[in-house]
């Protein structure tokens, strides 16, 4: 890290130490005109004369100058930028009356040239400068008492106004891209809280459409099933039938607990509990036997079965995750809308993909119901295939859904391999 004195200077500082240095410089070409009244043979009522048209200047300048700074610090409200060109007048009416009575005072020009170049428009600024150059040659020239004005009396103002001349002409170029350093930065400021705020709205939208996708694939699943499997025990109920009442209970009491477990686990931001300490396969047949008996509580009568093709490898968590919430979904459709009465699961280990299949032999629907329920209904339901075409396409893979009234329907999803995928021991197997 480089020390104070090594850091890189900015325009603004460079400003502040020339307004500095300018002030500075006319307090100390005053103050030693001012001794100098001592040093010179004058009249005591001209030389206090004087000394109080100094000391007038003295006060005048200070009050413009602070009044500048108090402003351009934030500490007052008036912008004194109004009354500059007054004071400014004031300022050179003073100096003009102490060079009429003393050429001491000709190097306060100089100072001055500066000031005037600034705050007046370019043409104004030059045409004075011409004027008090003038003036300062004649005061030299009166105080040597020649008949014709010496050489150094001309070429020092005159050198001295060039001078001013092209340095405020570099103060402004630089003031002028301190400005435009001063307007990059606010915009750079402004931009970056602009995409700081765009950040987070896209990351609250992306984490709330995360938890759309595992509430509908989870809760809303799992409350859809409690509601039909507790109609179907009030039947059994009603119908004398203690014993199917008795399992449909059981199998309500088992699915709210999956779903505290699933709600629980969305608190902690873990994994999904059906995933926990087992392999993908055996928690996709515990699925499909799952799904076979709420069909069976409801008096359908569902077949659900489950394979693996192909020697399984291990899966990231992500892609375990995809492929059981894709299960998930698709054997919900199946009992739920598909009045199916076979349903198989199909994964399968490629050498570049692993793909999952989920076929039944229901009713189908087509391309027009596939459509509609990409964008969700206005009751909440029917987001189903918008939520597992975002979960696989947040993992690189692909989606495919063949479908026809009365033919059934076939969802397939495939995700990348990596070519450096470990390959297990048969632990994605089934038990």
């Amino acid at each position: 890290m480089p020390a104070p004195d090594d850091a890189p200077a900015t325009s603004a500082a460079i400003l502040r130490f020339l307004r500095v240095a300018l002030h500075v410089g006319f307090a100390v070409l005053l103050a030693v005109a001012a001794g100098r009244l001592f040093a010179v043979p004058l009249e005591g009522s001209v030389r206090s004369v004087l000394l109080g048209l100094a000391a007038l200047l003295a006060a005048v300048y200070m009050l413009g100058t602070v009044a500048e700074k108090r402003f351009s610090a934030g500490r007052a409200a008036a912008n004194p930028r109004r009354w500059a060109s007054l004071w400014l007048a004031i300022v050179t009416l003073l100096w003009a009356a102490l060079l009429v009575g003393s050429a001491e005072f000709s190097w306060l020009a100089f100072p001055l040239f500066f000031l005037h170049l600034h705050l007046l428009p370019r043409w104004a600024g030059i045409t004075v400068v011409i004027v008090m150059t003038a003036g300062v040659i004649t005061a030299q020239w009166l105080a040597t008492g020649a008949a014709y004005p010496p050489l150094a009396a001309v070429l020092g103002p005159l050198f001295g106004a060039g001078f001013a001349v092209v340095t405020s002409k570099a103060y402004r170029m630089l003031y002028q891209e301190g400005e435009s350093q001063r307007r990059a930065a606010d915009e750079l400021r402004r931009t970056r809280a602009e995409l700081a705020a765009s950040q987070h709205e896209a990351g609250v939208l992306a984490e709330r459409a995360r938890l759309a996708r595992e509430i509908h694939d989870t809760l809303a699943q799992g409350f859809s099933s409690i509601v039909l499997v507790a109609r179907a025990a009030g039947r059994s109920l009603g119908s004398g039938d203690l014993e199917s009442a008795r399992e449909s209970i059981g199998m309500m009491e088992a699915t709210a607990s999956e779903n505290l477990a699933e709600a629980r686990s969305f608190v902690r931001g873990l994994a999904s509990p059906a995933l926990e300490g087992t392999s993908l396969g055996e928690t996709l047949a515990r699925l499909c036997e799952k799904t076979q008996l709420e069909a069976a509580a409801r008096g359908v009568n569902l077949t659900c079965t489950f394979r693996v093709d192909g020697e399984p490898v291990d899966l990231p968590q992500p892609y375990r995750v995809t492929l059981l919430r894709a299960t998930q979904a698709s054997l919900a459709n199946v009992w739920l809308h598909a009045r199916a009465g076979t349903a198989v699961v199909s994964l399968a280990y490629l050498d570049t993909e692993v793909a999952l299949d989920v076929y039944d032999d229901g009713r189908g629907f087509g391309p027009s119901s596939a459509a509609g329920a990409v964008g969700g209904r206005a009751d909440g339901s029917g987001f189903g295939l918008e939520s597992l075409r975002q979960r696989v396409a947040a993992q690189n893979g692909s989606l495919e859904i063949e479908s026809a009234p009365g033919e059934g329907t076939v969802v397939a999803v495939r995700l990348p391999l990596a070519g450096t995928a470990a390959r297990s021991t048969g632990n994605e197997g089934v038990a």
